[in-house]
């Protein structure tokens, strides 16, 4: 359910580019090296399993300038790359990527997260290789399609389904189309912590699955949500009454090893006390969208 990123530990040989690690230029054979500054600020903690890795479009072609994680507190732990000169100087467009930490695959991961384009020395990156979430919306209801025979037995405080109430309901979500290596997924933020509604790329689709929808999992609606029901993780208690609760929808890696929501929150509100047909708004989170700049 969760973010399992990836820790390219390999740097590059594309085509004859030559990636050249951190060196003074008496130990680089004579070749000339510059050094590549990265300035980010939002990116997280990947895990032991995923680094990111940084990659400069030359002649059409990716060239790794290297790897770096991410500490608790969002900090880099390598900000200066070196890079041969003449690499660096014909460098187009930068790229960030999250690998494997043990990659064999000498191209970048699809899980490509910030992008910038070079205006002389300097590209300010953005998420817009993900997608462009200015226009986001999204609207969800408070229901229980799958308790017992599916009836309204008086608990519609215990289920969320991001859509707009009917026969059928139809849906609530206008986000970008993902490009390959991410997804959707869906958040209620208890007191606890957070639980996962589902992955998804559709929006008028059933998610990834149903872990705590009552009996009547089937009976859910086409639409991304979750019934609070069934199989409460540690800590939790079951049913839970989502009202007053913060709803997310994050953007997630696929695959995904975190069973928390990944920095990319484009989306986020809270349950009001109403439950279907009243629908519920979420909001713009843009603020939560990684930014920086790299400069050469």
């Amino acid at each position: 359910m969760k973010k399992i990123i990836r820790n390219g530990l390999a740097a590059l040989l594309v085509g004859s580019l030559l990636f050249v690690s951190c060196s003074d230029d008496d130990d680089n054979n004579g070749v000339d090296v510059d050094t590549l500054t990265l300035n980010i600020d939002g990116l997280e903690d990947l895990g032991a399993d995923y680094m990111y890795e940084g990659w400069i479009i030359v002649n059409g072609s990716p060239v790794s300038t290297g790897v770096f994680s991410v500490n608790a507190d969002g900090e880099l732990s390598q900000t200066d790359f070196a890079i041969e000169e003449s690499i660096l100087d014909a460098a187009t467009t930068f790229v960030l990527s999250i690998e494997p930490t043990n990659d064999s695959d000498p191209a970048p991961a699809d899980t490509k997260i910030l992008v910038g384009d070079f205006s002389n020395d300097s590209a300010s990156l953005t998420t817009g290789i993900v997608g462009d979430f200015s226009g986001a919306t999204g609207s969800f209801f408070l229901r229980t399609p799958t308790d017992e025979t599916g009836t309204n037995n008086g608990n519609d405080e215990n289920g969320i389904w991001f859509g707009i109430p009917g026969a059928p309901p139809a849906a609530g979500l206008d986000l970008p189309t993902l490009p390959a290596g991410w997804v959707y997924e869906g958040w209620v933020v208890a007191e606890e912590g957070p639980l996962s509604t589902g992955t998804f790329t559709e929006f008028d689709a059933v998610d990834s699955g149903n872990p705590f929808s009552g009996t009547e999992a089937n009976a859910g609606p086409p639409v991304p949500g979750e019934d609070f029901f069934l199989n409460a993780p540690d800590g939790f208690t079951f049913p839970l009454d989502v009202r007053g609760k913060t709803v997310v929808i994050s953007v997630e890696p696929s695959p995904d090893n975190s069973p928390a929501p990944f920095t990319l929150k484009p989306l986020a509100g809270a349950a009001g006390t109403e439950t279907a047909p009243t629908t519920h708004d979420l909001g713009l989170n843009l603020g939560s969208l990684p930014t920086g700049s790299v400069t050469r």
